[in-house]
């Protein structure tokens, strides 16, 4: 079985960079994010249940997820979170497990251990039996906020909503088996992930 490795961080912390440097290393990542964007795209197979469970209102015209409307809903409304948490989740960990799968059976993926991205991989039950480290990328508060807003356009207090539904950085750091400090600096965060990978090589091949 290959060795696993959880990435996680808060909204805004720079997990999509951090996973993007590990793949330049040759390490085969399987995003959360990009299975649930999948899986509501149109067509997706979580549509339905979606449409069945929430109406019409929360499928755009071109049939996908109307993202606008369902992330105001669900940070407005618990019991609609936990509603599309019960659709997500269990497709989303069978989509990762599949992938998983694959990069045991196929060979010719040719990668040392695998890069698992999710985000809120301690804020539920769903997927920390999935990996056997946790990464966590932290960045100041203030520096999620800014990068949030300029990313996503989203006003201040819609990312402090957002950030406020997740875990604190503080317990997220407690559960870390490794932090990467992502501030903005290329070259830093770079020299942090070749440790790091170095590090996830040696384990990963048991002399770790």
């Amino acid at each position: 079985m290959i060795y696993r490795v959880g990435l996680t961080g808060g909204i805004g912390s720079g997990k999509s960079t951090v996973a993007s440097l590990f793949k330049e290393c040759g390490v085969l990542v399987i995003d959360s994010d990009v299975i649930s964007h999948q899986l509501t795209q149109s067509g997706g197979i979580a549509i339905a249940a979606i449409r069945t469970t929430f109406g019409d209102d929360y499928i755009d015209a071109s049939g996908a997820l109307d993202r606008v409307f369902m992330r105001q809903l669900i940070f407005s409304d618990h019991a609609a979170k936990l509603k599309l948490e019960a659709i997500l989740h269990p497709l989303i960990r069978a989509q990762i497990l599949t992938q998983v799968d694959d990069a045991n059976i196929n060979s010719t993926l040719a990668s040392p251990y695998l890069l698992l991205v999710i985000p809120l991989l301690f804020e539920t039950h769903n997927y920390r039996e999935l990996v056997q480290r946790t990464l966590v990328v932290d960045c100041a508060e203030t520096t999620q906020i800014a990068r949030t807003m300029q990313r996503s356009g989203l006003d201040e207090q819609t990312v402090r909503t957002i950030m406020a539904s997740q875990i604190t950085r503080a317990e997220r750091l407690r559960l870390a088996d490794e932090i990467i400090q992502n501030e903005g600096n290329l070259d830093a965060l770079r020299q942090q992930i070749a440790k790091l990978h170095q590090h996830y090589l040696a384990i990963s091949s048991g002399i770790g």
